[in-house]
């Protein structure tokens, strides 16, 4: 069954309703740049008290190494996400629980994204002159069918609980990734969308 991971969570309220309703990650963000950001202190309250339950995942973007490694050992985030610019050696480095985010829009994109290392990938999609993920907007998903078939794949880019059992259906990913499609707001997660994103996905297969 796919697994669901709910991202840009900023409170533990809301990230224990993520849980509550049945999904498998939660993505927290600490790129100063969006407003979906949470600081190491939230993060690690978070994190203590779910951590038995769900899997975290840290995103960052163009943050340094010690950085990313400074925030993990602070909030107990075992994963990270580089949601930037990052070259092959930083998610190396950082391996075997980091993945690179490449935003997708032609095939190119995705030939650069099976150059990193790795067992995961998540394809997101590229927007011209938007912040880095969390845009609504949707790609291509046949650019991602062959990539679901190499890599544990993370598909994420203009998912909401309308066209995620057709997305997981389509492309067959390992996890799929939503922010703004279960948001009353920015940064605000609504109880109801989560459950029905995370039940229509979990209902695909």
């Amino acid at each position: 069954m796919v697994q669901v991971k709910i991202c840009g969570v900023r409170t533990l309220e809301d990230a224990a309703a993520c849980v509550e309703a049945g999904a498998d990650a939660i993505g927290l963000n600490f790129w100063a740049g969006t407003p979906r950001r949470v600081d190491v202190e939230t993060a690690r309250a978070i994190v203590q008290a779910l951590g038995e339950r769900v899997s975290f995942v840290g995103v960052f973007v163009d943050a340094g190494e010690a950085r990313i490694r400074a925030v993990r050992e602070a909030t107990g985030i075992r994963w990270v996400q580089l949601h930037g610019e990052e070259p092959p050696a930083l998610v190396e480095a950082l391996l075997p629980e980091a993945y690179k985010a490449v935003g997708v829009a032609q095939a190119s994109d995705v030939e650069a994204a099976l150059a990193y290392p790795g067992e995961q990938l998540l394809l997101d999609a590229r927007v011209p002159g938007a912040m880095p993920g969390g845009t609504g907007a949707r790609f291509d998903w046949e650019l991602a069918v062959e990539v679901a078939s190499l890599r544990k794949l993370t598909l994420a880019g203009g998912l909401h609980p309308g066209n995620v059992a057709e997305a997981v259906r389509r492309v067959r990913p390992f996890r799929v990734d939503v922010a703004s499609g279960v948001e009353a707001a920015p940064g605000v997660k609504d109880a109801a969308k989560v459950r029905a994103f995370v039940e229509a996905a979990k209902g695909a297969g």
